[in-house]
């Protein structure tokens, strides 16, 4: 994390050198971090940067990138508001915030006027949004991970604490552009570091996660296998029922016959409750039954033993592998990781997510009433009823304040709430974004376009005695939609995992 001196001349050396430039592109290449790519154009040059705002615990700092990262699948509900409102923003100023590690960027945009605030605190370093008024209007980094008492909609507030020491400059040997790049590569090493031992403890705790399956499907083989003597044992007691149908006796448990072979008695037991004929066809069923499954087993068993060593063998290279760039480029490694993330988090990334915080209001109910949960293009939330039941939930229980509620005109559908934070007027592309799902999550879910009832919630009723998923409305208005695939597919993209 980069000292106040160090800061304090990051900040400097934006305001020289990048103030009155155009921003390009917003872009969010991991968690906790946002890189944009700036322009300006004076009388005697050009120049283009790429600045990353990094505001991950221990390794937060702002650099200067040689080119953009790559982009992700999805895109982050913080860099599409970015996208929405600050797209070629002008920077207006760079300074530090409250003589403390709190980098502000202004920008100045269509939209009006926002600040980029980038915030150092170790753990609780984060990326915040600011409107003109000073309000938070979104964060990086999820609030109750960094500060719990900040709320987005209202007005930010500084940290409390006394002033801090100016600390060490590490970087005192360059100036001007130069700085921000040595920032940059300092931090890179640590961030590869980190990553390097990051992707080693996933790569061990997949692995270890993959045996224990690999030898529960192994022992489970061999344990049928070992059932291929009670599979001989049917197929002769089957043969010797056909033999002495005439010598069961109905209502016993058990009939006593002679092996064709040895001469020996032999006794089987029967089921009392059925006939002789279905006793034999029961008895002729389990032997198939049986033999299909040992078929199958013979023809597994080989190949989860080879699955079991091969995962074996790489537990053992990884311990004597230095680097894991190579291993962490094969197929069968990538799959692994990727089957692994997909159990944390629900959709396809080499990043285990942290188990998502469920909203308070109904963390204790059980999931068949939890509400389908979206991010609009604005990072808002949008909440989609699950059933009739569901839907009395989410509009009598769940949305409230100046929250939206949203039906589609003529048909029924699911009940869907737009988050509005507090907002009078939320953002129009998300109101067009609840529309869509308001379509989606209907019967008309098949259709080009359609009307949609939009009405503050607070105008939502529900009679007593009414059926579930039943509400009456006033007023409000309608929103005739134009259907886009784009649009769906990117809000199925953003879908928060519950």
């Amino acid at each position: 994390m980069l000292s106040l001196i160090e800061l304090e001349r990051a900040a400097q050396t934006i305001s020289d050198a990048l103030v009155g430039g155009r921003v390009e592109r917003w872009l969010e290449p991991g968690r906790g971090r946002v890189a944009f790519s700036i322009y300006r154009r004076s009388v005697d040059d050009k120049l283009k940067c790429i600045l990353d705002l990094d505001a991950r615990p221990e390794i937060a700092h702002i650099g200067l990138l040689s080119r953009m990262p790559k982009a992700p699948a999805n895109l982050p509900a913080f860099t599409a508001y970015l996208r929405a409102h600050l797209s070629r923003a002008r920077l207006q100023s760079a300074t530090l915030r409250g003589r403390d590690r709190q980098l502000a960027l202004r920008f100045e945009a269509e939209a009006g006027e926002f600040t980029v605030l980038l915030c150092l605190f170790g753990r609780r370093s984060n990326l915040y949004l600011l409107d003109a008024e000073d309000r938070l209007v979104q964060a990086l980094r999820p609030l109750p991970e960094t500060r719990s008492e900040l709320s987005l909609g209202e007005l930010y507030a500084d940290p409390s604490g006394g002033e801090l020491k100016s600390g060490v400059d590490r970087f005192e040997a360059n100036s001007g552009l130069p700085l921000l790049e040595a920032i940059a590569a300092h931090y890179a090493a640590e961030v590869e570091e980190k990553a390097d031992g990051g992707d080693r403890r996933r790569l061990v705790a997949a692995l270890k996660k993959e045996r224990k399956s690999a030898l529960r499907r192994v022992d489970r083989i061999e344990a049928e296998l070992e059932e291929a003597e009670e599979a001989s044992t049917l197929a002769q007691h089957g043969e010797l029922l056909k033999a002495n149908l005439s010598r069961i006796v109905p209502g016993k448990a058990s009939v006593v016959v002679e092996d064709f072979e040895t001469g020996s008695p032999v006794e089987i037991r029967i089921d009392p409750k059925l006939s002789a004929k279905d006793n034999l066809d029961a008895t002729f069923k389990r032997y198939q039954k049986l033999l299909r499954r040992l078929t199958k087993a013979g023809g597994q068993v080989e190949s989860a033993r080879q699955g079991l060593q091969a995962i074996l063998d790489l537990e053992a290279e990884i311990v004597e592998a230095e680097a894991l760039d190579e291993i962490l480029g094969r197929d069968f490694v990538i799959r692994l990781l990727s089957r692994q993330s997909v159990k944390a988090m629900g959709v396809g990334s080499k990043r285990i997510a942290d188990k998502p915080i469920l909203p308070s209001v109904y963390r204790d109910l059980p999931r068949k009433l939890h509400p389908r949960r979206y991010l609009s293009v604005d990072g808002l939330e949008i909440w989609v009823g699950r059933s009739d039941e569901g839907n009395d939930y989410l509009t009598t229980r769940f949305a409230r304040g100046k929250d939206l509620f949203f039906h589609l005109d003529g048909a029924p559908g699911s009940h869907v709430i737009l988050r509005t934070e507090g907002r009078e007027d939320p953002p129009p592309e998300s109101v067009l974004d609840a529309c869509e799902l308001a379509i989606h999550f209907s019967k008309q879910k098949n259709t080009g376009r359609a009307d949609v009832h939009v009405v503050p919630i607070k105008n939502v009723k529900k009679p007593k005695g009414a059926k579930r998923g039943l509400v009456y409305v006033t007023g409000g208005k309608s929103i005739h939609l134009r259907r886009e695939d784009a649009r769906l597919e990117r809000l199925q993209k953003a879908r928060i995992p519950d």
